[in-house]
């Protein structure tokens, strides 16, 4: 995946104008960093989706990281604001470790937030870096689910394991995992169901995947990752407590950020559950996604 931070910096352009624009408009009515410029931008931030126990935690960082450098100057208070966040967003980041393949993502998520986009960017990503790659079509509730997930499998040209008719979502997970462990396949991406109406159910339904695939494979799911719609803003933290109250969520895909102002939920997301995000779409076509980087993610918000 090439990474380009003026792809980044497009992407967020709708957050960017949302967040830095106002705070540059608060910057110039204000010569020093007074309690009136601070309580602009803690409501900058709280309507950023930024949330407010996290804007509290960013406001006050600053306020005291500017009073022990004897910061004074209202332009500087941009810089302050960048590491601030870069803190937050880098402290849920857990480094990689090379255990035994395959390397199994469990993909959750509810339906709509482009989870079955991802799994075919992520697939794709993978294949480049010249690793076999193959896909679980682990939602069996839904009959398009599997259609689906099979034309993407098609398009980037990696294996799918279908399922049969009324098979358990589990199993499927199962015969992939030994499927790929006896064909040295390097990746196995498990789509799993999202229908939140029935949430109950629908969690229950997760574990039971989870436990299945540790019988499957000791080090089964390595991840597993929650995607998430920017768009919806603060409803995205509930949908990560759901998830993760369940099975332990270990990173976020952030999908759809070129297409709203509220990108700063990652930052409220973050700082709340130490879930790091690990990739942000960017767009629609399978390349149109990165691994998301802290430092970069502040320098295109906030240079």
């Amino acid at each position: 995946m090439k990474f380009s931070l003026e792809k980044l910096k497009s992407g967020l352009f709708k957050t960017k104008e949302n967040l830095l624009g106002k705070i540059s408009q608060a910057v110039g009515l204000h010569k020093k960093i007074d309690q009136g410029l601070l309580d602009e931008l803690e409501e900058i931030l709280i309507k950023a989706d930024v949330g407010p126990s996290t804007t509290a935690k960013i406001v006050d960082g600053l306020k005291n990281e500017a009073g022990k450098r004897k910061i004074e100057e209202s332009e500087k208070v941009i810089g302050l604001l960048k590491d601030q966040v870069v803190s937050i967003l880098g402290a849920g980041e857990i480094p990689g470790n090379d255990l035994s393949p395959p390397h199994v993502i469990m993909m959750v998520g509810v339906n709509g937030t482009g989870k079955t986009t991802s799994i075919a960017k992520l697939a794709q990503d993978f294949k480049s870096q010249g690793k076999k790659v193959l896909l679980a079509a682990c939602d069996t509730f839904r009959a398009a689910a599997g259609e689906q997930l099979s034309i993407w499998a098609d398009r980037v040209g990696v294996e799918m394991v279908r399922s049969k008719p009324s098979q358990d979502p589990a199993s499927v997970a199962f015969d992939a995992i030994k499927s790929a462990s006896a064909r040295g396949i390097d990746v196995v991406i498990a789509d799993t169901a999202g229908r939140l109406h029935t949430k109950v159910n629908l969690m229950e339904e997760l574990k039971k995947i989870k436990r299945v695939m540790a019988k499957a494979h000791p080090e089964a799911p390595r991840e597993i990752l929650l995607v998430i719609d920017a768009t919806t803003g603060q409803n995205g933290l509930s949908q990560v407590r759901l998830f993760n109250d369940a099975v332990g969520v270990t990173g976020i895909f952030l999908t759809k950020l070129d297409g709203t102002a509220k990108g700063g939920i990652m930052i409220g997301i973050a700082d709340e559950f130490k879930v790091p995000v690990k990739y942000i779409g960017l767009g629609e076509k399978p390349d149109d996604f990165q691994r998301f980087d802290p430092v970069w993610f502040a320098e295109a918000l906030f240079s």
